[in-house]
């Protein structure tokens, strides 16, 4: 703790702390004039002065009518014998602080004027009090007391850029009269105080809660960036104990800065795509803590990472390069069985360790190395043996097994008799629709990448047509609910891709894609879908199948009119055009 800083406050300096009202009073002393003078005044004692009658006998209750003679005695606002005292037990220069106060309260004060010649003052003075400080520390760096009154001052600059939240308007301003590249220095300085100051006030500045425009924002964030941000962030985790408070809460708020930043990514990638940062996610992520296994900042450093996946291709990239899939697949391990505590920090953690891993098994790279270290083995025990695991294993399954690089998954997961088991049996007994959703893409996932004839493949038409079609119905009841949300998007005013993707386009595009799929199988599978969509589904035909996937081929065919179809895209559109002719 630096010299300057109250012993025993709270940590958060912002926090309004109660004031004492005699405390107040004392820092003014007026003269019987008003005038002012800025100097405590000695404290007046009130003695108290016995009741000799009650001394002597003890009395009790309201003190007798006076005596005729007495009044002048005990005229109101009269003073004693020695001048100090008025009735109401207060001194004179009391009376005249106080008066002095409720005139002025009565005035108003008049509040400072927040503009751009104010940032502009600020702004000098505080790289004056930078200056001064760096003046004194080196001239006396053995003597701490010497350069305490600038360091104070320091602080005391830092804490006052809070208010310009509430004026995010200037932040070009800020940004122009280089406070902010003064505010950013300030995180390579030698009081870690210091520091953790300047880190919670940029992460205040930068929130995404501040009513701020997006040049304004931006304005300052480019400036903060080219005054070495990312590396001085960096460098402070590395700094930072967080067995100690303060250094723990500025570890929170420095991620809280790279998730203000990452919420505007045009100007965040220095930031966001960092390595090193990266590196340290990964590391904080993995760390094993004395006394309680999860604390705030491990599942937030895990929520930030998620976030930087998210949104950033090439912090997904540096992961995979970091064998991040091996290294989330081995946190996630401890849940394949049991639970983490429900509403707790564990749970969140958890949660955000799937997020991270569904982010990057999107990328074939992370495909195969989600193979490798047998992460299909993994989910599909949590398919089985978990119920928090289960549907999130579920989506990252879903993810895992599409497109080209998810066929070796594919394969892996049809070759296991507890795969096909488990998503089918959702398919059955789930009321979940976001579940439902998954287990149609893992579906229609296999069908695409399974080769005809192969064992996989035969594995999952044996599973779709098993028990009297059973799935097959199941299915067809599912679309016609779908069908119906639609019809109902359809005949409203609001009937745009928004809305129908909200009520169930892509879950009822999908059943009939996977509906295509089994009647190009073989006349007795087509015949059964027939029937089953005439009955189930109020007179359904594969002609609205047919049309279902005329529309998807369309749909793919127009995004694609200004640049030729990529490779995955042109096998796609082959293949609903084969599926087309079987519905013929």
């Amino acid at each position: 703790m630096s010299a300057f800083k109250v012993p025993g406050l709270p940590d958060n300096k912002r926090k309004l702390q109660s004031q004492d009202p005699t405390q107040v009073h004392k820092s003014v002393k007026l003269q019987r004039n008003g005038d002012a003078k800025g100097r405590l005044h000695k404290p007046v004692v009130v003695e108290q002065i016995p009741d000799e009658q009650s001394q002597d006998d003890g009395a009790a209750g309201p003190d007798l009518p006076p005596a005729d003679g007495d009044d002048d005695d005990d005229e109101a606002g009269a003073e004693d014998e020695e001048g100090r005292f008025f009735g109401a037990g207060i001194s004179k220069d009391t009376t005249d602080v106080l008066d002095y106060l409720d005139e002025r309260d009565e005035q108003g004060y008049k509040a400072e004027k927040i503009d751009a010649p104010w940032v502009r003052r600020f702004a000098g003075n505080f790289e004056k009090h930078i200056s001064r400080n760096a003046e004194l520390r080196a001239k006396f760096e053995d003597e701490p007391q010497r350069f305490l009154e600038s360091e104070a001052a320091l602080d005391k600059d830092i804490l006052g850029l809070s208010i310009l939240t509430d004026h995010a308007g200037l932040y070009g301003e800020l940004a122009e009269s280089g406070c902010a590249d003064s505010l950013a220095s300030l995180l390579a300085h030698e009081n870690t105080d210091i520091v953790i100051d300047a880190i919670e006030i940029i992460d205040e500045l930068t929130d995404e809660d501040v009513d701020v425009e997006q040049v304004q924002w931006d304005a300052l964030a480019k400036r903060l960036l080219d005054a070495d941000l990312p590396n001085l962030l960096i460098q402070n985790l590395a700094r930072l104990n967080e067995s100690e408070e303060s250094s723990r809460n500025a570890v929170y708020h420095i991620l809280g800065i790279v998730e203000n930043f990452a919420s505007r990514p045009a100007v965040s990638a220095s930031l966001c795509e960092s390595v090193p940062l990266l590196q340290w996610l990964l590391m904080r992520m993995q760390r094993k803590e004395a006394g309680s296994s999860f604390s705030q900042n491990k599942q937030y450093s895990c929520e930030v990472l998620g976030i930087l996946l998210q949104t950033f291709e090439k912090a997904r990239q540096s992961i995979v390069k970091m064998d991040g899939v091996d290294t989330i697949l081995q946190l996630l391990a401890q849940y394949r069985k049991t639970d983490p505590l429900r509403n707790s920090l564990e749970e969140e953690y958890a949660e955000n360790l799937f997020d991270c891993l569904t982010c990057l098994v999107d990328s074939d790279d992370a495909k195969a190395d989600f193979v490798k270290a047998e992460g299909v083995e993994l989910c599909l025990i949590m398919l089985r043996d978990s119920s928090f695991s289960k549907p999130r294993a579920l989506r990252v399954m879903n993810h895992a097994i599409n497109g080209y690089g998810g066929i070796e998954c594919c394969e892996r997961f049809a070759d296991d008799d507890h795969g096909l088991q488990a998503i089918f049996s959702i398919l059955q007994k789930s009321s979940d629709a976001t579940m439902v959703e998954h287990v149609l893409g893992c579906i229609v996932s296999l069908f695409k990448a399974l080769p005809g004839e192969s064992p996989a493949r035969i594995r999952l038409l044996i599973k779709c047509t098993e028990k009297k079609q059973r799935h097959i119905r199941k299915l067809v009841q599912i679309r016609r609910r779908y069908r119906q949300k639609l019809q109902q998007v359809d005949r409203s005013e609001e009937a745009d891709v928004l809305a129908r993707l909200d009520a169930g386009l892509y879950q009822y595009q999908t059943i009939d894609l996977i509906l295509a799929f089994l009647v190009a199988e073989d006349d007795e599978t087509k015949q059964s879908i027939v029937a089953l969509l005439q009955s189930e589904d109020a007179g359904q035909s594969l002609a609205d199948v047919k049309a279902t996937l005329q529309e998807q081929l369309t749909d793919l065919r127009r995004g694609s009119e200004t640049e030729s179809l990529t490779p995955e895209d042109a096998h796609t559109a082959d293949m609903l055009g084969t599926l087309i002719a079987f519905c013929e």
